[in-house]
């Protein structure tokens, strides 16, 4: 029997979609691994669902995790991926993005000198009032092999003396994007849901953002007031703050929101691909925003960016959480009419691909 040399750990959705153009590589090259899903996000079912819609395999390991506090999360998962290394044994762990699953397989493959590559290295908001800030961060130190997406994010890894080895491949998100509009276009009916002509499509879900109550009033009457409808698919986090703060009729009831419940990928990619433009405080959909299929400008309502790379290139603007910051920069933009970059700042699309060709030659 051949030894599995690579191992793959994915625990949340934005995991799994960043990870996909990997594995399709990965599978293309005949490249064998062994795929683990912690089950960092909650819904277990849906997410075997999602990896099965995307195409890829099922996972060999689903380790359910139940622990809601971030630190038992943590040692929950480190606890049960070490259990899975020490079974399989592998030469290489591949893990992706900054959250509580990523940090636990990187500590556990850590522990037992299995080589961590981390795809997505590099990223930094320099703002700590975020978790995933200080993920990102451990897993770089962390990392034998630090896949930077951008020129920026390798300067960062290389003043913080990393002692891994660096490679400036792009970012897979676009691969990602490239990959799924057209099988979004096929199978997403969201577009019969929206009940706007023109429309901006908001998200918000961070913890520093929609735990305080200030913020969460800022944006329930930026929305509500907004120069152009908008569209506002709500995560379950934001839903339930909303109602513990009195903010949930309010906004509910507004004629200028349509607040829809969370989308899948599909749907999500055709709500951005027909937006005019985008409200968020997300770091993925900063990227997915630059991707070709997409272009479209993008109001970061939050205090900083781990993405200088959008700014710098014309598709992102940090407006902050105030109310009147937000409606003066989504009026400025909508006269504006800004002329965005035909390329992304992310790469062409072929992150996936050179991640595995770069894991295939370390492997061998």
């Amino acid at each position: 029997m051949m030894d599995i040399l690579l191992m793959i750990v994915v625990g949340t959705r934005p995991e799994v979609i960043k990870m996909a153009p990997v594995i399709r590589a990965l599978e293309k090259q005949g490249q064998s691994f062994i795929f683990v899903h912690t089950g960092q996000h909650y819904d277990y079912n849906l997410s075997l669902q999602f990896i099965e819609e995307l195409g890829l395999p099922r996972p060999d390991y689903s380790l359910k995790v139940r622990e809601r506090s971030p630190a038992a999360q943590t040692g929950r998962m480190m606890i049960t991926v070490e259990g899975v290394v020490k079974k399989e044994k592998p030469k290489l762990m591949l893990i992706e993005g900054d959250t509580n699953s990523i940090l636990a397989a990187a500590l556990a493959s850590l522990k037992q000198n299995v080589p961590v590559g981390h795809v997505e290295a590099g990223l930094r908001s320099y703002d700590f009032r975020m978790p995933e800030e200080h993920n990102r961060r451990m897993v770089d130190q962390a990392s034998t092999y630090l896949f930077a997406p951008t020129e920026k994010a390798k300067e960062n890894v290389i003043r913080e003396n990393v002692w891994g080895k660096i490679y400036i491949t792009g970012n897979t998100v676009i691969d990602a994007v490239l990959q799924h509009v057209p099988l979004a276009e096929k199978k997403s009916r969201i577009m019969e849901q929206v009940k706007f002509e023109e429309y901006a499509l908001a998200t918000a879900h961070r913890m520093e953002n929609v735990d305080d109550p200030r913020v969460l009033r800022n944006f329930v009457e930026a929305f509500m007031e907004s120069p152009i409808p908008i569209v506002y698919p709500i995560h379950p986090r934001t839903k339930k703050r909303l109602r513990q703060y009195n903010m949930w009729r309010k906004i509910s009831s507004s004629e200028n929101v349509q607040i829809l419940p969370p989308v899948g990928y599909f749907d999500f990619l055709m709500l951005m691909k027909n937006c005019k433009i985008m409200l968020t405080d997300s770091g993925g959909l900063q990227e997915e925003a630059t991707a070709p299929p997409i272009r479209k400008p993008v109001l970061v309502i939050r205090l900083s960016t781990e993405r200088p790379e959008a700014v710098e290139a014309g598709f992102a603007k940090v407006v902050g959480t105030e109310r009147d910051n937000i409606l003066t920069a989504v009026t400025e933009i909508l006269e504006e009419k800004v002329k965005l970059p035909i390329k992304s700042p992310f790469g062409d699309g072929d992150a996936g691909e050179k991640i595995a060709q770069i894991v295939k030659e370390e492997l061998t």
